[in-house]
């Protein structure tokens, strides 16, 4: 047994064993479990791929004379930008669209600038082009205001994102006709191609499948900087079934994330077209976990192809919200494999999700870590786990009263 206490004492002297998620799978082979647990302090894990539910609020100070943005109509390179808060602080969303832009008439039906792009400009110290139009007030007069912003002149650039970090997700494949375009991707008809989006055995709450370190308070690796898990993310759902070893089959819990942007990279938050539905934001997030114990090291040293997921059709089943719509289940060595059987057909796979970007950032914390730079927090609070009877609800559909 360890206390995270006696391993952040480790990491201030410099004697810390880290290694990644990926290397304590070889460490497991040949210590075994108690051998590895009694060395092993932290293991590092990681992620990179495409995240809706993100965006940052702002606040970018008083002109003069003052405006209110609170209510107003406001553009951050002629995307929108939510304005319902005080005076002077805004919120984009990752997948914020422009009205009109010629950039998103490149290829019909599609965008190619939104939100993501914005957010990665502004981590990349670019100038951003704002436009407000308000109502004007007694204490805020100004009804117009156009200024170029800059991250370094903002007072708060915060990337507060409302669901990251999905344990496990299903994979989308197509059965239907016609060529559809989703979030996961563009999907070509009867089975041509399987998308799926995870780093697998890398994954942070696949490999503490149970919540047991990672909590509200827990710090992490976030876009290049430092950042907390805030809360459980939206759609957190951790009463589904598990395996044997504890990784739900399913998407599960989730991961309400917040961090300081200025200390953020454009590497790590990149602007992303989904072609025909969208735009996101690819957000790069790495969490440590500390074995404390043989349990916690056993959950850890979890491996692709003991992780498993299911496949299902977005071309019909998923759209009508069917229950079972799963057309079997398939692990991630077989995802990664390049091929998967669905039906009796060999379908081809792609991951939405960067699993190299993934072991970069699993290797710089454990760079943080070991050079003692970044100590470990205990959790203020436990995430809900399936005891808390917390779930996912669909929406329920009522009349309107007329």
């Amino acid at each position: 047994m360890k206390t995270i206490r006696e391993i952040n004492e480790k990491i201030k002297k410099g004697k810390a064993v880290v290694a990644t998620a990926e290397e304590i799978i070889d460490l497991v082979d040949k210590k075994g479990i108690r051998e590895t647990a009694r060395v092993v302090d932290v293991v590092t894990c990681g992620t990179f791929g495409p995240m809706c539910s993100s965006g940052v609020y702002l606040n970018i100070g008083h002109s003069k004379p003052k405006i209110k943005l609170g209510g107003g109509r406001v553009y951050l390179n002629d995307v929108p930008v939510y304005t319902g808060f005080a005076a002077m602080d805004i919120y984009l969303g990752a997948t914020a669209l422009p009205d009109e832009d010629p950039r998103n008439k490149v290829y019909p039906g599609t965008f190619k600038y939104g939100g993501g792009y914005v957010i990665g400009e502004l981590a990349a110290g670019k100038d951003v082009a704002l436009r407000a139009h308000a109502y004007g007030t007694d204490c805020y007069p100004r009804r117009e205001l156009e200024t170029l912003i800059n991250i370094k002149d903002l007072n708060e650039a915060v990337l507060f994102n409302l669901r990251n970090c999905y344990q496990n997700y299903s994979v989308a494949v197509n059965m239907s006709e016609r060529i559809i375009y989703t979030y996961m991707g563009v999907l070509k008809p009867h089975l041509g191609n399987a998308a799926y989006c995870s780093a697998g055995q890398l994954s942070p709450l696949l490999n503490d499948p149970y919540y047991k370190t990672i909590g509200v308070g827990t710090k992490i690796f976030l876009g290049g900087g430092v950042g907390f898990v805030a809360w459980h993310g939206t759609q957190h759902n951790p009463g589904v079934k598990r395996k044997e070893n504890g990784t739900p089959s399913q998407a599960a819990g989730s991961l309400a994330l917040i961090g300081d942007l200025k200390q953020m990279s454009p590497k790590w938050l990149v602007g992303t077209t989904m072609y025909g539905y969208g735009v996101t934001l690819t957000v790069g997030i790495g969490i440590p976990i500390p074995i404390l114990n043989e349990e916690i090291c056993q959950y850890a040293a979890v491996r692709d192809e003991e992780i498993y997921t299911q496949v299902v059709d977005y071309g019909q089943a998923y759209p009508q919200g069917t229950d079972k719509a799963s057309l079997g289940e398939v692990n991630y060595a077989q995802l990664k494999s390049g091929r998967i059987k669905v039906q009796n057909k060999e379908v081809p796979t792609g991951s939405l999700s960067s699993y190299s970007r993934a072991c970069e950032i699993a290797g710089i914390l454990k760079e943080w870590i070991a050079r003692g730079e970044f100590l470990l927090t205990e959790p203020v609070a436990s995430l809900p786990g399936a005891e808390s009877g917390y779930r996912f609800r669909p929406l329920k559909e009522r009349p309107l009263k007329t």
